[in-house]
């Protein structure tokens, strides 16, 4: 019976993809399997699954001719996933050894749908801890009650899927919203702390997330960022009242950060982000001022926008 499945998206990550199979190299064991759906790269990424074969048991592979985002391939690895539980990997991170069957045991141990858990940004030489927002740990805990405070950092504000493991059998509540390029973990991390029963954190912090990686959506100036509006309307349909001025106050600081970066778009199509940014914020439910109110810079920001047309 297999415990664990590993869902690993990957396009386009020939310098980087060795070091993620490598690190689940280390991790293997006989109820693990690891899917990695290659995305339609066009380098030299498929070859170099191909070579893992032989060293990584329960490794499956499937290839997208065409691609078609990060959620659909994460959302094809999850169709064919058989383990009791899952977990996510991007093909440019890494894990420490035996980081897979500490997070199986976390989840065991406690008992509940999903456990959060810290992670470790690499950027060259540098390493820092990012911990997860909720301070209790080792606790079963209520999603929903990790939403609020509007003001505060908390779980919502911590989207990373790779950050966690999660009962398989939440079913839809780990399907990624189809069509979308980016920002597809906001309104699933939304859902799932708005639907699920129960979830913990605990202090492991086995994940290496590599950042500015050339060709990632982070560092990417094209159409795939208007995504980011697309996935804002999926997090305020069928909002509750009570929820709207965190998601409203989390919305405007997104927006007003990508404002911020916005030389890393082509003048036509910062026109169009900003259009769609103004109608976005003239649509936005009401909240309380003090509770969506961001740092002078940032508000300063969005008062421009609004003079957008």
């Amino acid at each position: 019976m297999i415990k664990l499945s590993v869902v690993v998206p990957v396009r386009d990550a020939e310098p980087y993809i060795g070091d993620a199979l490598a690190s689940l190299v280390r991790n293997t064991r006989t109820d693990f399997e690891f899917i990695v759906v290659d995305d339609g790269s066009t380098d030299g990424t498929g070859q170099v699954i191909e070579d893992f074969h032989d060293d990584l048991p329960g490794l499956v592979v499937l290839r997208n001719e065409t691609p078609a985002g990060l959620a659909e391939a994460r959302n094809l690895g999850l169709s064919l996933a058989s383990g009791r539980y899952v977990s996510f990997l991007d093909g440019d991170d890494w894990l420490a050894p035996g980081y897979l069957a500490d997070l199986v045991g976390a989840i065991e141990h406690l008992g509940c749908d999903f456990v959060r858990v810290d992670h470790v940004q690499a950027e060259g030489r540098r390493r820092v801890v990012h911990r997860a927002p909720a301070a209790l740990r080792g606790t079963v805990l209520k999603p929903r009650e990790h939403i609020l405070p509007a003001r505060s950092k908390t779980m919502v504000d911590y989207p990373y899927a790779w950050a966690g493991i999660y009962r398989r059998d939440l079913g839809d509540l780990l399907a990624f919203p189809g069509g979308l390029h980016t920002a597809e973990d906001r309104p699933w991390i939304w859902r799932l702390h708005r639907e699920a029963a129960s979830f913990a954190v605990v202090s492991l912090a086995g994940l290496f997330y590599r950042r500015m990686v050339a060709g990632s959506l982070t560092q990417v100036g094209d159409e795939r960022q208007l995504h980011f509006f697309d996935a804002y309307e999926l997090v305020f349909d069928g909002l509750e009242e009570e929820f709207a001025p965190k998601a409203v106050r989390q919305f405007r600081a997104l927006l007003a950060h990508h404002l911020e970066l916005g030389e890393r778009f082509p003048p036509e199509l910062r026109a169009r982000f900003e259009r769609r940014g103004a109608q976005a914020l003239r649509g936005l439910p009401p909240a309380p001022a003090d509770d969506i109110r961001l740092d002078p810079g940032r508000e300063a920001v969005l008062r421009r926008l609004l003079e957008v047309r």
